[in-house]
């Protein structure tokens, strides 16, 4: 499966971003979706997950409250609303997926990565 992400650009603190990861490929299996993020000099860290039907979600202390993730699977799309932006979320984000049917919380378990969407978050 081939994974795009999309959707990042400037914005300043307190303000919205919606990510999109649009999958091609082998979408017919089950997958569960994930998002990442990884700042400059930093290690990539996990962001949120949810399952392939999309009753089970899982997010990052950070974001919780502030993101929400959630997919249109008629359309092979995730997404990632962010609000309240904080300049700590500046990141390059990426979408991730693995075969299976309850959220993943670490990138070792994921298979499939997108290139990334630069997030910027100004004060």
């Amino acid at each position: 499966v081939q994974l795009q992400a999309s959707g990042g650009g400037l914005v300043q603190a307190g303000g919205s971003l919606r990510l999109s990861c649009a999958a091609s490929g082998r979408t017919g299996s089950s997958y569960v979706m994930g998002w990442f993020r990884q700042a400059p000099g930093k290690e990539r860290e996990f962001v949120a997950s949810i399952s392939w039907s999309g009753g089970s979600t899982g997010y990052a202390d950070s974001v919780k409250g502030r993101f929400t993730i959630s997919r249109d699977n008629a359309k092979n799309t995730v997404y990632l609303q962010m609000n309240s932006l904080k300049p700590e979320d500046t990141a390059v984000y990426y979408c991730a997926a693995t075969l299976g049917g309850w959220v993943r919380q670490t990138a070792v378990e994921y298979d499939y990565w997108g290139q990334g969407t630069l997030v910027t978050v100004c004060r």
